[in-house]
């Protein structure tokens, strides 16, 4: 019988390694060098015996734990920074990336002359590295290879719901779209949903899967889709979509026909998130587990603990007894981050040591010099995304660094800068800072620019990226260095999560370009704490617990059952609740409502059991089916406001009328506006930021009339400016201060033009086009319409204009930008217009010039080659 107090060696070498006093000094005088080197300080170097930290280093990278083998490739790296000539650390770097399996890594230090020594094996472990090599080989593409950690999942996605989570440099969509690559190159007939948290992501993960797959599209007869509304699905081919929470909602209502065999959510954590786009999560995933056909669910998550917590969703996972057979969580990281404290306030540069959790003094001198030149001192040769929480603040510091830089003299740096000038606006501070190299990354732009902008940092022709939040909602750009001016995120004091932080850490350091990047906390203010800088640095990320239960407390949950027992969903919302809460929990009520009338055994209802008998369900579905307006699957409004809806729109109440030129009466889009206002009771359910705020209708109304008359946003950001200044009240926010707005102010044009492009994509385009949809579909049941309205403002929101043309080449996959410009010139590249013929684009297109139109133009010849001809 086996004696069960045997270990092996291994564990005998690796348990107790992190405590290794020896080790543990020579880690951090590493780090106390190479921070000299950083940050040019003339101090001595402490004592590391190079042979000893290698031979650490080479034990470790041999170790099956995670954080060692990461630790393992950092020394390493950092030795290789501080001794770049150091031969014996040539050997070493690639014996140790081998060992960790980190094959891209060696690749990129080989490409960087990091490791040119061609390390000599006996023949056993040149076996052993081609056998390792051949495991982790990527099946769709065998010259390259995963990751260990990214083989062990990609092996698993076959699996009916499967949920892991890595580090953000890991790569978890790469494994994804690498699957989904093998399946269609294997031949199979299915149709596959890639869920990513924003729209921004839509075009960069579609970009890359058409890249991925070239010509089996055409050869397998799939096509890549990113709204409800494309033209393909009325067409027989199989399909792989990529599309928001909230445009795979309507893509389940409207095409119900259309199976999903492989559902894949990126970014799963926005499950967790507190506002009220985690609940299109429960819904998606709860309608499509009611199909007779049903997908496998994979989830992705960064860095969560627990990523089996996401399962729950799934129903037939909720009733397994054990859910950690179907998840994987990796801490493997193929990139190290080293993070510093620098005190602009109180002076004085720390490292943070991972290993030990605690800070070590690099100088205690005071910061005299600007922020600028502490990026720019920092920055030099190498890429820079800087962060702030406010969109004034990031666009200021970006304006501060720019004095002390020339213009680049790029001929894509100047096309892109000229591009903006011409679709956005001349005086649009972006398009002069962007011929020195430098960005801002806070918000909406044109889908076109926006990639441009990311692909000319990725080319390192831009240097220094300005940021927001919206960086850390997934957008995937490599960086050396990080700059953090703030543990806060948005407006308010609201502080970044350890998700947060981790996510945005994790910008640091990409695979493809480096093997570490530094990252700096910057205190610039005295209002921030060096101690809250120091909880961000040393909170680990907590397992994560679902919205549903951590946001929706017995109060709540009693509150919608009182509603739904007396027959509507008009929710009150509490004092001191937030409007991200108030939101989630109209929605989970709606959510529940559905679930109720349809028998479905659903996560949301079953939260609900403590609260709801058999009998009060009974009795809620008896009450809601008497009504003749009953609760549907789209939980953007509610059964009351549909009533109201259909109420007034028996009563006459139309769209405003619009000329075949996309001309209205110019008051005829407010009063609407604030008819839907008074319908749908936005001043209770909506942010008084937006369009719960009814002083602001007048704004928007200028902003969507303008919009769905096809005007570019040239136009449309000069009516903005023209209505600021126009209007006495109108204030413009800057250093968290409502100022009165001053026309004169170049600042202040250019926060109308910022505010003017975020209106457009969060009002318009997602508020507005919300309300009318739901405002179409009752005015075509009311009025017994069954084809297409003539006029459709939702489909004229959708698109931004009401020319057919336009309307259709942006079903076809074109951005309005680029239909627009197409349409411009339709007599060049169109043809089928005035005959029977069916509409074509030539391919002359390609050489019209304008890069953002024909790199789109590339995109969509593959995709969609029929579209084309000679």
């Amino acid at each position: 019988m086996a004696d069960r107090n045997i270990v092996s060696l291994g564990d005998v070498i690796f348990d107790d390694i992190d405590k290794n006093p020896y080790l543990n000094e020579l880690y951090e005088n590493i780090l106390y060098n190479y921070s000299l080197r950083l940050f040019q300080i003339k101090s001595e170097n402490k004592p590391v015996n190079i042979s000893d930290a290698l031979r650490f280093a080479d034990i470790l990278s041999k170790s099956p734990a995670d954080s060692h083998m990461t630790w393992a490739q950092e020394m390493v790296a950092l030795l290789k920074e501080i001794e770049p000539n150091n031969p014996e650390i040539d050997i070493y770097l690639n014996s140790v990336l081998s060992n960790t399996g980190n094959y891209q890594g060696l690749e990129t230090a080989e490409n960087k002359k990091v490791a040119p020594i061609s390390v000599r094996r006996n023949l056993l472990e040149r076996f052993h590295e081609e056998y390792s090599k051949e495991l982790v080989s990527i099946p769709a593409e065998p010259d390259k290879l995963f990751f260990r950690p990214q083989r062990q999942i990609y092996d698993r996605l076959t699996e009916p719901y499967f949920s892991y989570s890595g580090p953000t440099s890991m790569g978890k969509s790469f494994i994804m779209r690498m699957f989904i690559k093998k399946q269609v190159q294997d031949g199979m007939k299915f149709n596959y949903a890639l869920i990513v948290p924003t729209k921004a992501l839509i075009n960069e993960v579609s970009s890359k899967i058409i890249s991925d797959l070239g010509a089996l599209l055409k050869e397998m007869n799939y096509r890549v889709v990113t709204s409800a509304g494309a033209l393909a699905l009325e067409e027989e081919h199989n399909f792989i979509y990529v599309l928001t929470p909230e445009r795979l909602l309507y893509l389940l209502i409207r095409h119900k026909d259309k199976d999903i065999d492989y559902l894949f959510i990126d970014e799963a954590h926005k499950i967790t998130s507190k506002d009220k786009r985690s609940t299109f999560y429960y819904k998606n995933i709860d309608m499509l587990a009611q199909r007779e056909r049903k997908p496998h669910i994979i989830f992705a998550s960064p860095n969560i603990p627990n990523p089996e917590v996401y399962l729950k969703l799934v129903p037939e996972a909720f009733e397994a007894t054990d859910l950690d057979c179907n998840k994987l969580a990796t801490s493997f990281s193929p990139v190290s981050q080293v993070k510093y404290l620098i005190d602009c306030v109180d002076g004085g540069i720390h490292l943070f040591n991972d290993r030990s959790s605690q800070l070590m003094e690099i100088s205690k001198a005071a910061i005299k010099v600007p922020f600028s030149n502490i990026v720019s001192h920092l920055g030099k040769g190498v890429q820079t995304i800087i962060y702030f929480n406010s969109k004034d603040k990031a666009i200021q510091a970006a304006i501060d660094y720019a004095k002390y830089e020339q213009d680049k003299n790029d001929s894509e740096l100047d096309a892109v800068a000229r591009e903006i000038a011409n679709q956005v606006h001349k005086d649009y501070f972006l398009a002069k800072l962007i011929k020195k190299g430098i960005a801002y990354h806070i918000g909406y732009l044109p889908a076109s620019i926006r990639m441009k902008i990311e692909k000319l940092f990725r080319d390192r022709k831009i240097v220094a990226m300005f940021c927001t939040s919206t960086l850390v909602e997934g957008v995937n750009l490599p960086a050396d260095n990080l700059f953090i001016t703030t543990y806060r995120k948005g407006r308010g004091q609201t502080k970044m999560t350890a998700v947060d932080f981790r996510n945005l850490v994790g910008r640091v350091g990409r695979i493809n370009y480096n093997l570490y990047g530094n990252v700096f906390l910057v205190r610039l203010e005295e209002n921030l704490q060096v101690k809250d800088f120091v909880e961000l640095l040393e909170k680990k990320v907590p397992e994560q617990k679902l919205s549903l239960v951590t946001e929706l407390k017995p109060k709540q949950k009693k509150q919608i059952v009182t509603c739904l027992l007396q027959g509507h969903t008009n929710l009150v919302k509490d004092q001191g609740q937030s409007q991200d809460s108030f939101d989630l929990t109209r929605k989970f009520c709606l959510i529940l409502l559905r679930d109720i009338m349809k028998g479905r055994n659903s996560i949301v209802r079953r939260e609900f059991s403590e609260f709801l008998t058999p009998e009060d369900e009974s009795k809620i579905k008896a009450i809601f089916e008497r009504d003749e307006i009953k609760p549907d699957d789209d939980i953007n409004t509610s059964v009351d406001q549909t009533k109201s809806l259909s109420a007034n729109i028996a009563w006459g109440l139309e769209y405003p009328t619009i000329d075949g030129d996309g001309r209205t009466e110019h008051g005829e889009p407010q009063a609407f506006l604030e008819k839907l206002y008074d319908i749908f009771g936005w001043g209770k359910c909506e942010s008084s930021e937006t369009i719960g705020n009814k002083k602001r209708l007048s704004w928007y109304a200028v902003i969507l009339r303008h919009w769905v008359s096809g005007n570019g946003l040239g136009m449309i950001i000069d009516k903005s400016l023209t209505y600021a200044q126009n209007s006495p009240n109108y204030k413009v926010r800057i250093g968290g201060q409502l100022i009165p707005y001053n026309h004169q102010s170049m600042m202040h044009r250019n926060i109308v033009m910022s505010e003017t492009l975020q209106a457009i994509e969060s009002v318009v385009l997602f508020s507005f086009a919300n309300y009318f949809l739901r405002f179409s579909e009752a005015y075509k049941r009311i009025h017994g319409i069954e084809d297409d309205m003539s006029n459709d403002w939702y489909e004229f929101v959708e698109y931004g204009t009401t020319n057919k043309l336009t309307i259709f080449l942006q079903r076809n996959g074109f951005s309005r930008e680029t239909a627009l410009f197409i349409r411009k010139n339709r007599s060049k590249y169109v043809i089928g217009l005035d005959d029977s013929r069916p509409v074509k684009i030539k391919k002359d297109i390609l050489n019209c010039g304008n890069f953002s139109v024909i790199s789109e133009v590339e995109n969509m010849s593959i995709n969609n080659p029929d579209l084309f001809v000679d």
